[in-house]
Order: structure tokens, then sequence, then C-alpha cells
């Protein structure tokens, strides 16, 4: 079944002390299946290489790498999303007490009738809320 996928759930997927079975299986999953995205997680990801090279987990010699191995997968990104901001995000951003980052993800949820992958623990428990269901 495909499946919306944030940020948290892609890191687990490059940073091995983030692993978790179920994060494993989704990537897994993907052989038959696809993972949808918003524009924004590329940018996302982007900025969690940089800090993680900031902090000396990886180099930018990894980048390249990590970027092929994401792109060999078969992660959609959803092209409409940055036009949902102002009439559909920031609503549930605000009717959660999410991040509008984070409420991204739920919108693109809630559209295409997905559930979401993500570790976040705010996303996790917010998102029943509005009728997604969480997997990972």
């Amino acid at each position: 079944m495909p499946f919306v996928l944030d940020c948290s759930m892609t890191m687990s997927w490059i940073f091995p002390d983030e692993s978790t079975k179920a994060g494993e299986g989704l990537r897994d999953s993907l052989v038959s299946d696809f993972a949808l995205v918003p524009t924004l997680w590329a940018f996302e990801v982007g900025n969690v290489l940089r800090n993680a090279t900031r902090r000396g987990r990886i180099s930018t010699d990894d980048w390249l790498r990590i970027f092929e191995d994401l792109k060999d997968l078969p992660i959609e990104i959803e092209e409409e999303s940055h036009h949902r901001v102002w009439e559909s995000v920031l609503p549930i951003a605000r009717k959660l007490d999410l991040t509008v980052y984070d409420a991204t993800y739920l919108e693109l949820s809630v559209r295409h009738g997905l559930p979401l992958a993500t570790l976040d623990r705010d996303l996790r428990m917010k998102a029943p809320m509005v009728g997604v269901v969480i997997i990972g």
C-alpha cells in the first residue's frame, strides 16, 4: 500500500542508530509500492544532512551516496502541496497546534487517503484527530 513518507522516517533509513524494524519493513515494502512526499521533504532531508555534517555524523562526501540511495527508491514528490499552504495546511497546523511543516504531511495524507509513515511523536499523537492512520 502506498504511504506518505516524512523526513523522520526517511532519516531512520539513513542513520543506523535511528533505525526501527517497522521502518525497515516500510522501506522493504517499496519494492512493490511507492511513497509520496511533499516538495518540503527534499528541503527537510537536505537540512538534516547539513546538520549531521556539522555534528560530525557524516561527511559531505556521504551526501551523494545518500542522495543516490534515496533516488533509487520509488519516492514520488507531489507537486501540489505548496499550493495548499493557505487553504488547507495552515488550518490543520492551527487546529492541531503543529508546525506548518508537520501539517503539510498530514494534509497530503488526508488529501490522498494514505497512511503516514513517521517517527515524530507529536505527529503520531495528533494524526488520528484528522483521520490519518500512522504506520511505522
